[in-house]
């Protein structure tokens, strides 16, 4: 009784990862009713059926309960386990979708966690692979989370709709988290990039670049795209091309924007000059947004300073995402922690657009699975 005194309990379906991911750490189960119960169609869809499983996979003792149409979810979260996995995500969400919530819970698993996800690697809904590993593992560093083990590796690019991708997942575990300082970006000292190409011309990928470029050199001279052109069975099995930029500064900020063509059989064709024209520009709205963690990784940047030891974190970052919005209410409900929000005017900062500055204490989250040794 005790247990269900404290389950937590949501209507709809909207911030199902969140609510998971959360429920996970905090050892709070949930309970969520009315999952798309209005629809023709209700109940749990497929990728986020396929998440679920996902969890049950990492924990050892979940407690999973859906109903049969498919719209209540009870979850009681077991122990965080890790080790090695395999994982088929579903291709209707990209890879990026179940990474986004792996990222939040590997460095509190019993063993380092060790996973291959196959599917989508780059869609248009969902972070791409590409952006995770340039902007995800460095923010994971500055908490303390580093090592050699700590890589998301691509072996095979699959673009929607069939997939056909593969990536690496590797996270070594810690026992607690530092707090970090994190309220200066500083200024744009180079732009990295990859413009990638499966079984379509690799021209393609030469078109981007070079038309990204076009717009970026006017600003800095420190451009450097890399084309990534794969072949035969490490190409997925639907064509497709698309470009990930990362802009990264003087203290280390790191800036990413992307974009990807549409899917086989759906929308418009798309230029490549057009795709690498838009995703220079894109990258430059969040060079103008700014901050100190991009609009992505804004609420894994929040997470890991909740879960820090007793002291106090500060970020800077741009606008607030309405999934950060959300995701902090969230935080509030399973950890009972409020951030201190600060807004800074442009003419404070002398750039760019608002920014909010991120205050909290940690609640001295610590690993419990870790095993001591």
């Amino acid at each position: 009784a005790a247990g269900e005194a404290q389950c937590l309990s949501y209507t709809g379906c909207n911030f199902l990862r969140q609510r998971l991911v959360l429920s996970t750490l905090s050892g709070r189960p949930v309970k969520i009713r009315k999952i798309r119960a209005k629809e023709e169609d209700p109940g749990l869809r497929d990728f986020e059926a396929s998440f679920i499983r996902l969890i049950d996979k990492v924990t050892n003792g979940s407690r999973i309960e859906i109903n049969q149409t498919g719209t209540t979810l009870y979850y009681q979260p077991g122990l965080l386990y890790g080790g090695s996995l395999e994982h088929d995500c579903s291709p209707s969400r990209s890879i990026g979708y179940y990474l986004e919530g792996l990222l939040c819970l590997a460095p509190f698993m019993k063993h380092p966690l060790k996973i291959v996800l196959r599917g989508v690697t780059n869609d248009q809904v969902d972070p791409s692979v590409d952006v995770l590993k340039a902007t995800a593992l460095p923010l994971l560093k500055k908490f303390g989370i580093d090592g050699e083990s700590l890589e998301i590796k691509i072996n095979r690019r699959g673009m929607p709709p069939k997939g056909g991708g593969e990536i690496l997942f590797a996270c070594p575990v810690k026992k607690v988290l530092q707090p970090i300082q994190f309220t200066d970006p500083g200024k744009i000292k180079r732009i990295r990039g990859t413009a990638y190409s499966v079984r379509v011309s690799p021209q393609m990928a030469n078109r981007m670049v070079e038309s990204a470029r076009s717009i970026l050199n006017k600003f800095l001279p420190d451009i450097y795209i890399y084309t990534d052109h794969m072949k035969g069975v490490s190409s997925g099995r639907s064509p497709g091309f698309g470009m990930c930029l990362t802009a990264e500064t003087i203290n280390g900020t790191i800036l990413s924007a992307e974009l990807a063509s549409n899917p086989q059989g759906q929308g418009a064709a798309v230029l490549p000059e057009e795709l690498g024209q838009n995703c220079a520009k894109l990258l430059l709205e969040e060079v103008y947004r700014g901050g100190c963690v991009d609009s992505t990784n804004q609420s894994l940047a929040l997470l890991l300073m909740t879960l820090g030891q007793r002291d106090v974190s500060k970020v800077l970052l741009g606008p607030l995402s309405p999934y950060t919005i959300e995701f902090l209410r969230h935080l509030r409900s399973f950890f009972q922690i409020m951030f201190k929000i600060e807004t800074k005017t442009p003419e404070e900062e002398h750039m760019g657009g608002e920014k909010v500055l991120m205050t909290c204490v940690g609640i001295g989250f610590s690993n419990l699975s870790k095993t001591i040794r």
